[in-house]
């Protein structure tokens, strides 16, 4: 009878602390799925490199994450699944062309990109369960990111969009 007392106690106490973020981790909520998420370590990386990524970014006109609005009033039934398309543009094609003669910001870059990855994960298990549902209005939203993308040779677009990443997390903190 102690045994599975302390069993049930320790179970219990297992789940709790599951369900609880780790420190410096923000709960975000896009649409059904909740991940944890350290914000505040992938902005800590990206503040490291910013002013040296943004001066490498040759055209300071276009944006790629911005025109025309293309993150803002997105259904929050739709921000997973958006938000998935935007981890794999970010680790398939972003974090693979930033490559610089600089081993901290590449350090930096593969920090973050690994901070992705794991996200990536956490969406991907949400999205296998079918809930992230995938409208009209988040395909076209990311076809006009691609586009914005694929308008620059790839060095530069892979610049131009770590040099926005500010942008995507000033936007996914807004859907907590």
């Amino acid at each position: 009878m102690k045994g599975s007392y302390l069993f049930l106690c320790l179970f219990s106490m297992s789940c709790w602390l599951n369900l609880m973020p780790t420190a410096g981790n923000k709960i975000l909520h896009f649409g059904p799925c909740r991940i944890s998420m350290s914000v505040t370590e992938i902005r800590s990386g990206f503040t490291a490199i910013k002013a040296n990524i943004q001066a490498r970014d040759p055209i300071k006109t276009l944006s790629i994450l911005s025109y025309p609005h293309s993150l803002h009033k997105v259904k929050s039934s739709e921000r997973c699944c958006i938000t998935h398309q935007l981890f794999n543009f970010y680790i398939d094609k972003v974090f693979k062309h930033c490559k610089t003669e600089d081993s901290y910001v590449n350090r930096k870059i593969s920090s973050i990109a690994n901070s992705f990855l794991s996200m990536k994960r956490k969406l991907t298990q949400c999205h296998e369960q079918n809930k992230c549902t995938c409208g009209q209005e988040s395909t076209e939203k990311f076809k006009q990111i691609l586009a914005n993308y694929e308008g620059l040779n790839v060095t530069s677009a892979a610049i131009k969009s770590l040099g926005e990443l500010d942008i995507l997390l000033d936007w996914m903190e807004k859907s907590r």
